[in-house]
């Protein structure tokens, strides 16, 4: 599990969706739903990336936090 986070897009009424503890894996789409299930899609494709090079795969510690200023 990954924590993620939604941005609304003003320009295209959409989101994106970015991954702190995979700071090269990030999304968007037209909705909600859609950005998230195109954002799980990235994870799991971006570790994939990362096992096949040798690379780490990040620990994701999650956090219940948050903050919006």
């Amino acid at each position: 599990m990954h924590q993620v986070i939604l941005v609304p897009d003003e320009e295209t009424g959409g989101y994106s969706v970015q991954v702190p503890s995979l700071p090269d894996c990030w999304s968007e789409g037209d909705t909600i739903e859609e950005s998230i299930a195109n954002i799980k899609a990235a994870i799991a494709q971006h570790i994939d990336v990362l096992r096949e090079s040798g690379d780490e795969i990040p620990e994701d510690h999650l956090n219940s936090m948050m903050a919006v200023v």
